[in-house]
């Protein structure tokens, strides 16, 4: 039996954003700067300096990358 139904979040996803870069969520500004630790299609792992470490999905939440 061939499955024929296909999560969302399976199609190639790619956010630009890598390992190391700084970035801000733009609904939590009170987690402050954050950097990213791990980049996995859409599962970005950020490490806030006030919120710890935090999985966000990048199909859901633009992470604003901060320029150094």
């Amino acid at each position: 039996m061939t499955d024929h139904h296909h999560a969302p979040d399976t199609a190639p996803f790619y956010s630009g954003l890598e390992p190391g870069q700084r970035v801000r969520h733009p609904g939590q500004p009170d987690w402050g700067e954050g950097q990213i630790q791990s980049v996995v299609g859409a599962r970005i792992t950020v490490n806030f300096e006030h919120a710890g470490k935090v999985l966000i999905n990048a199909r859901v939440v633009g992470l604003e990358p901060i320029d150094a």
